[in-house]
């Protein structure tokens, strides 16, 4: 099955091309203007104030703007990446988890019925649940979710946890074209390859070790704590998850020898050189065909509860495209961060831009002035989430 980009696919080669590769996987080169190299893609904001009324309408209005999903998905397989980061009893300012820092269970409910009504043969939903083995489903009912309205929302809809081998005999592995910034692949859940489209549903936020957490970000997830977790095996995958992703994030051990190891094992050991690299490498080897922000309700100050100072916000938009750094950058730009910032600027005084890396990629551009946005203009619905009262 095909793993190419929906789009731009032969001006991601050709910029690469260009590039020859010399300054892919290495220190970043501010002077290099990647931004006016790399791939562009329409962006679409719309104004969506709940999770109910407004939702479906406002999700079918999106799509269509976007050239309709029947064109893409019609018979296909179906994969879609949501965020449901960190444990299930954590929580900011005592609500749910959907209305702070998780992808709304309802906005998954509408994007899989509407995937279904557009003829897709399979959808599949797929997140690395913390440190369980349990099945997706049950996580989602910990917190009080209803798996079965997702379920019965399309024809044919599977949950994966993708910590674990699941319903695969093996892990699968995915490489990155250049060779990777940190890694030069990953082996992760088939459910990731065996797919013939692909989505990622983030938040709106950011993130204190890649700046901004929404449709690439969200990658990070995919990475099974068998491999790559606290509690992975040495020489093979561990059977069971134990712990979190922290060596991906202080590189105090490499995957388990049965995955590739790093390219560099003396490269920085900071997340903030780190988590950027490992992001933007993730999407460079499994590409976002849709990339999908859920702005109706996140949080300021961070990606979680466990982030201090983080508080409720109703940005009350939902942005979307085929590009995943051309969403990003709309949508940083809505929280009201220049997507163009390096390094000591915000939202990425503590780390590397993962817009410029995934740049770097040849994945898209992150320069405003060559995206074309459509729908509600940014000016109209922007939140400066560093001022924000609440």
């Amino acid at each position: 099955m095909s793993m190419r980009h929906h789009c731009n696919q032969s001006s991601r080669r050709q910029f690469l091309g260009a590039m020859g590769g010399a300054a892919l996987g290495t220190a970043l080169t501010p002077g290099i203007n990647f931004a006016q190299q790399a791939p562009s893609s329409k962006v679409v904001i719309e104004k969506c104030d709940n999770y109910t009324s407004e939702l479906l309408p406002t999700l079918t209005k999106i799509f269509d703007q976007l050239g309709g999903l029947g064109s893409m998905v019609r018979n296909k397989t179906v994969a879609i990446k949501i965020n449901m980061v960190g444990g299930a009893f954590e929580r900011v300012a005592f609500k749910p988890h959907e209305e702070t820092f998780w992808t709304h269970p309802k906005v998954v409910g509408a994007v899989t019925h509407l995937l279904g009504k557009a003829g897709a043969r399979r959808v599949r939903i797929l997140e690395g649940s913390w440190s369980s083995s349990d099945p997706l489903e049950e996580y989602m009912m910990e917190v009080g979710w209803k798996p079965q309205d997702i379920a019965s929302a399309a024809k044919l809809v599977e949950f994966e946890n993708t910590n674990v081998v699941g319903r695969a005999k093996g892990y699968k592995r995915i490489t990155v074209p250049d060779g990777g910034h940190l890694f030069p692949g990953f082996d992760l859940n088939h459910s990731y390859s065996e797919c013939d489209f692909f989505i990622s549903i983030g938040k709106l936020k950011e993130h204190a070790t890649a700046g901004v957490t929404m449709s690439i970000k969200n990658m990070f997830g995919a990475t099974p704590v068998t491999i790559y977790g606290e509690g992975a095996g040495i020489n093979e995958p561990s059977t069971d998850p134990h712990g979190g992703r922290g060596p991906m994030h202080s590189g105090n051990r490499q995957p388990s020898k049965s995955a590739p190891s790093e390219n560099n094992p003396k490269s920085p050991r900071e997340a903030g050189y780190r988590i950027p690299r490992i992001i933007s490498d993730i999407v460079a080897a499994r590409p976002i065909h849709l990339a999908m922000i859920d702005a109706i309700d996140s949080i300021t100050g961070g990606e979680g509860p466990w982030n201090r100072g983080v508080k409720p916000v109703h940005p009350g938009i939902l942005i979307a495209g085929l590009n995943p750094v051309c969403v990003d950058a709309v949508g940083a730009s809505c929280m009201g961060f220049d997507p163009m910032a390096v390094r000591g600027t915000p939202p990425f005084e503590r780390c590397d831009s993962t817009l410029f890396l995934a740049e770097q990629h040849g994945i898209g551009t992150r320069d405003l002035k060559r995206i074309e946005v459509i729908g509600v203009p940014i000016e109209k619905v922007r939140i400066d989430y560093r001022q924000y009262k609440g």
